[in-house]
């Protein structure tokens, strides 16, 4: 099971509160505003800024 569309329309990136884009093979969440990306693990996004790394 991927994040869900709806999910995904209202999360927000944590530090900036910008957009997030879901990569391509669907493993992490971007923040092209702040430069980085959050991972997900198990189809739960981990939206901690101090687990995030820059792209």
């Amino acid at each position: 099971m991927a994040i869900s569309p709806e999910l995904l329309e209202i999360l927000v990136c944590p530090k900036c509160k910008g957009e997030i884009v879901m990569t391509t093979g669907g493993d992490a969440l971007d923040c092209a505003a702040c430069k980085l990306r959050y991972r997900v693990e198990d189809d739960i996004p981990v939206m901690l800024i101090d687990e995030a790394s820059p792209l």
